[in-house]
């Protein structure tokens, strides 16, 4: 347990010190998102009985709650690539198992702080959903599953440029096709069935229907948490190997 907190401390000062940069980084994109798609493209249309912007913005939690909770992967690479931290973890009497954990728990913690930025931004444009138990389970698996795969990853790539394509070409795409700028029922069946198979699009519809005030079903928790369970075994099964 020390050793678990330990890591996530030291993610957590390296956040509290650069906390102003990274909120306003934070903040770029979904603000950018709400007006062009929210109050731009989507003035006038309404998707469920809900304005555009109201659908938006759930999305743009699942999707954002992704991409931050994946970005301590950077971190992580920082850390080994430049500083050599994870060379002083290995010397440390710090256990895979505790800085796996360390490291997901900041991650999440990343995810959350964005998730408010988010929240903040549709307060600001008069848009207040329910943000009820349910809502917040959902961000937190939603950023267990990718704050595990960021730090299996990061233990995989040998550079900062191998980081980028990842990120390329596994979180970008999600981002736009999970279900956060449009219903995943309205495509066609044939596209319906692969982007049922990314996890973003489950993290979306529960976020979006606790937002809605619905009763989410099981099933998109069970397998995100599943799915998590996976991943994070994987982020265990990499650092063991890193360490040989």
């Amino acid at each position: 347990m020390k050793g678990c907190l330990a890591v996530y401390h030291r993610e957590v000062l390296i956040l509290r010190k650069k906390l102003v940069k990274q909120v306003a980084s934070m903040a770029v994109a979904p603000l950018l998102y709400v007006l062009a798609f929210g109050l731009g493209m989507g003035r006038h249309v309404e998707i469920q009985g809900r304005s555009y912007l109201e659908f938006l913005i759930p999305g743009l939690v699942a999707m954002s709650s992704m991409t931050q909770a994946f970005a301590i992967a950077s971190e992580i690479n920082i850390a080994r690539f430049y500083w050599r931290i994870f060379e002083e973890f290995q010397a440390a009497p710090i256990g895979s198992m505790a800085y796996v954990t360390g490291e997901v728990l900041a991650g999440i913690t990343r995810a959350l702080l964005s998730v408010l930025v988010i929240l903040a931004i549709a307060l600001s444009f008069g848009v207040v959903l329910s943000y009820s138990p349910a809502f917040w389970l959902g961000v937190v698996l939603n950023s267990f599953v990718f704050a595990s795969l960021a730090v299996g990853m990061a233990m995989l790539v040998k550079s900062h440029a191998d980081q980028a394509l990842l990120t390329n070409f596994i979180i970008t795409p999600m981002a736009f096709l999970g279900g956060t700028f449009f219903p995943v029922d309205q495509m066609p069946s044939w596209v319906q069935k692969p982007l049922g198979l990314l996890p973003l699009t489950h993290a979306a519809h529960a976020v979006r229907t606790a937002a809605f005030e619905g009763a989410p079903e099981a099933f998109p928790y069970v397998l995100l948490a599943s799915m998590g369970v996976v991943l994070f075994v994987f982020a265990l099964f990499c650092v063991n190997k890193a360490k040989e």
